[in-house]
């Protein structure tokens, strides 16, 4: 085995473990002035919100939420998905950072 890809693995794992935290915190502050007002300040939803536009809002803790890969959540907050428009205060960096945030929420 490569001695390289012994030792970057785990130095990579431990770095992106590391950040994390600032990561989130920079992501929750982006949420609650960005998407709390429609997702709750859980991801739980607004059901008078989903009610008035017709949609069927799903937790942000959902299954459904959670499969969706980084990406793909990055580009709903980015450049929006039904009803839901894109976040123009948001921007792709950003977005990531909202993704490893809305990560930590439970139900």
């Amino acid at each position: 085995m490569n001695i390289r890809k012994t030792t970057l693995f785990p130095a990579l794992c431990l770095t992106a473990a590391l950040a994390m935290p600032a990561l989130a915190a920079d992501g929750k502050d982006l949420y609650t002035a960005n998407c709390m007002k429609c997702h709750g300040a859980n991801g739980e939803g607004k059901p008078s919100l989903a009610k008035m536009l017709k949609v069927e809002m799903r937790p942000l803790t959902s299954k459904e939420v959670k499969a969706l890969s980084d990406a793909d959540m990055a580009k709903v907050i980015t450049a929006g998905k039904g009803k839901m428009k894109a976040v123009a205060a948001v921007s792709a960096a950003q977005a990531a950072d909202v993704v490893v945030y809305v990560r930590t929420l439970k139900p």
